[in-house]
């Protein structure tokens, strides 16, 4: 019950801050290096264009390379999306994350294997 009034008070201070918005969750779990989904699993590069549908995808162009975290399991005749981060033009500036399709991306490098099957949660799919 505690944990219940949690989330409860959590999601009202999102709503009543007016800064958010949580999505449909596109998978119930997913792939990672870690337990808390924190460690880069590869480098990839676009192999083409993609216009973000919503906020919770990542617009990327062709030739961008993209850090990947995780990797949701797909269910159904859902397709396969993987959370990255896109760096801008400079490579010091911070990436935006995001989810994209897998089949827009070639790993490059990984860096560790997704082992780590995690539910997803709430925040995975929360819009700011």
């Amino acid at each position: 019950m505690a944990r219940i009034w949690i989330h409860f008070l959590w999601g009202l201070g999102a709503i009543c801050a007016g800064h958010g918005v949580f999505m449909d969750r596109l998978a119930s779990k997913k792939l990672c290096a870690d337990e808390e989904c924190v460690y880069t699993i590869s480098l990839a590069r676009a192999q083409e264009d993609y216009n973000a549908p919503d906020c919770r995808f990542i617009n990327v162009k062709k030739g961008q390379q993209i850090y990947v975290y995780s990797k949701l399991v797909q269910e159904n005749e859902a397709g396969e999306f993987w959370a990255g981060s896109v760096y801008g033009e400079n490579q010091d500036e911070m990436g935006i994350v995001g989810y994209f399709p897998s089949n827009l991306v070639k790993e490059q490098r990984v860096y560790q294997e997704a082992t780590k099957e995690v539910p997803t949660t709430d925040i995975d799919f929360y819009c700011e």
